[in-house]
């Protein structure tokens, strides 16, 4: 199993969790830049059918789902005395990552809307699945590296802020440097210009912040969980007892239906967003760029208090009400527009939206940082229930049920621009008013319902500070017994999980 760093189970080094978290910082500058800017770059610069881009975008979100489990449970089992269990994937992934992101955004000139649709599929997909060899290994080490229940969750909070910071970045840099307005593109997105180089600077960062986060956390390999002497290595036999393990905890399995709604929640603001920011509120790249503080306020804040939140309210209160808070604020400011007491003309208007999104964003980065701290307090349940430890199936499959729903959320929002009728290659000021209220009628009240359905799913989560303390207790009693490696006889299983079976 693993060796016992000092003072592992209370604090980790501030390096270590910087390296960490700036593996998400690239993650999310690919898989952001695609959910954002893909749907308007086919659709409005080259002339491609929203839904039809859509349909593309989410065929690839579920074919990336489906090898989440494989490469969570292929991990897990993985052997490497050198590089522990998740290194290996870390090292491997970069490369073909930013290779597969340049290519969303440079497709061979003269393809007819049919095959451009095809070419974006392809790398969309090839993309997404070339990260689940960085992402899921990546989450799951993120449990790993610490047991305590509040390190936890400031591991997972610079998980968040760094995501918010990749995320940030990018479109800092993308709306001032390489999209903004010029007398030619009044809105900088509609520049067919400045998109390869984008693809090309993008791609070059990504390989450099990934690598960088594998080589920054290398150090903590002798300290992380390995497979015992007892467990198989993986096969198909070894992933399907993996997923029925995961799956029979009743924790996870709430926790997974809340993602997965909230997922489509995300994948479909994700989608109709930046229509609502350029052809209903009007707003310019420059201004666009300014969101970047209302996010950073809100993740700040949510890094800053989310673990002492947890301390004091526990994880559920936080996801509840970081579900509740996340709809509620998303669809204000649009309210507001659909009801007339917002207008493109209103005074102020950028700062009040901005405002409105630092309040969603600190919501949602809390919410985040609940989950993924919780998904390491359900592998220590499983732990003491299975005798092997499960990061990455619990992360894999809760990015399956993400991924599935964000495709869901993507294949919505082509959609539900199809159902308004929006104009392909539209001209922001000239698109009919009917249109634009349906439009907002989606992105804020209709896309609000999917996240209160999350609240009623995370309400059910029932482990708490004092259960995680007692499943803590019986697993170093059972590994003090057996001399430090995971035992593989059930024992008394905690508060609000099931029947415990005997381990493979």
């Amino acid at each position: 199993m693993s060796q016992t760093a000092p003072g592992a189970a209370d604090r980790l080094p501030l390096r270590t969790k910087l390296a960490f978290g700036i593996g998400s910082a690239a993650e999310i500058i690919a898989l952001y830049a695609v959910s954002s800017f893909a749907l308007i770059y086919y659709n409005q610069i080259l002339g491609v059918p929203a839904h039809w881009i859509g349909i593309a975008i989410s065929i690839s979100l579920v074919l990336d789902g489906l090898t989440e489990p494989l490469v969570g449970s292929w991990s897990d089992r993985t052997r490497n005395s050198k590089l522990g269990r998740r290194h290996p994937w870390m090292y491997a992934a970069p490369i073909p990552i930013a290779l597969s992101f340049y290519g969303i955004f440079n497709p061979p000139e003269g393809l007819s809307p049919l095959a451009l649709t095809v070419w974006c599929g392809i790398f969309v997909s090839l993309l997404r699945q070339v990260m689940t060899f960085f992402h899921t290994p990546h989450l799951a080490l993120g449990a790993e590296l610490s047991p305590n229940y509040i390190e936890r969750s400031k591991v997972m909070a610079y998980n968040s802020f760094f995501t918010w910071a990749g995320g940030s970045a990018m479109s800092w840099v993308a709306y001032s440097y390489f999209f903004p307005s010029t007398p030619a593109y009044p809105r900088g997105l509609l520049n067919p210009e400045p998109w390869p180089l984008f693809a090309l600077t993008m791609a070059v960062t990504i390989v450099v912040v990934l690598f960088a986060s594998a080589w920054f956390t290398r150090d903590r390999i002798p300290f992380l969980p390995q497979p015992g002497p007892d467990v198989k290595k993986f096969s198909a036999g070894a992933f399907f007892s993996d997923i029925w393990k995961a799956l029979r905890n009743r924790n996870y399995v709430w926790l997974l239906v809340g993602i997965f709604f909230l997922s489509m929640m995300l994948g479909l603001k994700e989608g109709l967003r930046l229509y609502t920011a350029t052809f209903y509120w009007g707003l310019s790249s420059e201004q666009l760029r300014w969101f970047v503080i209302g996010s950073f306020v809100g993740y700040a804040t949510a890094f800053a208090f989310a673990a002492k939140m947890h301390g004091k309210f526990d994880k559920r209160g936080t996801m509840v009400w970081g579900a509740v808070a996340y709809s509620i604020t998303t669809a204000a400011p649009l309210v507001a527009g659909m009801m007339g007491v917002l207008t493109p003309q209103t005074p102020n208007l950028l700062m009040m939206l901005i405002a409105w999104s630092a309040l969603s964003y600190g919501a949602l980065s809390v919410l985040q940082i609940g989950a993924m701290s919780a998904l390491a307090d359900i592998a220590d349940e499983n732990e003491l229930r299975f005798g092997v430890r499960q990061e990455g199936i619990l992360y894999s499959t809760r990015a399956l049920a993400a991924k599935i729903d964000q495709a869901i959320g993507s294949l919505l929002a082509g959609f539900v621009l199809l159902v308004v009728a929006f104009p392909e290659k539209a001209t922001p000021g000239a698109v009919a008013g009917d249109v634009l209220f349906k439009l907002v009628l989606w992105d804020g009240v209709l896309a609000a319902v999917p996240g209160l359905i999350a609240a009623i799913c995370y309400a059910r989560y029932n482990i708490s500070r004092d259960s995680y303390e007692v499943t803590r207790a019986a697993l170093m009693a059972r590994r003090a017994a057996n001399g430090s490696a995971p035992a593989s006889a059930p024992v008394k299983d905690p508060p609000g999980v099931i029947a415990a079976t005997p381990a493979e």
